[in-house]
């Protein structure tokens, strides 16, 4: 039971954050390809995480993209299941 409750407090923690990547933005710039998708995170995640990344310099937004839709799967073995999809993505570079 114990192990049950530290994986599932894990699996909440994990789902709980925004995620990025250092790349580069269309000028050359070094960028950060920040995703916050899903139904557990928001917009403002990934602003939170923006800000941690460039700190006091504050950052400049290069894109920022979002979609939503359904996906259904069904077979014999399994049934069906169908979510919602929710895709949140920022590119920023520092100032």
């Amino acid at each position: 039971m114990r192990y049950t409750a530290i994986t599932l407090a894990s699996v909440i923690v994990l789902a709980g954050c925004a995620t990025a990547s250092k790349t580069h933005g269309p000028d050359g710039r070094e960028a950060y390809a920040i995703n916050c998708s899903g139904a557990a995170l928001n917009w403002g995640m990934c602003y939170s995480k923006a800000g941690a990344l460039c700190g006091s310099r504050g950052y400049e937004v290069i894109n920022q993209d979002d979609d939503a839709g359904f996906m259904f799967s069904a077979n014999r073995q399994f049934g069906a299941f169908g979510t919602s999809v929710i895709n949140r993505s920022l590119l920023v570079t520092c100032k």
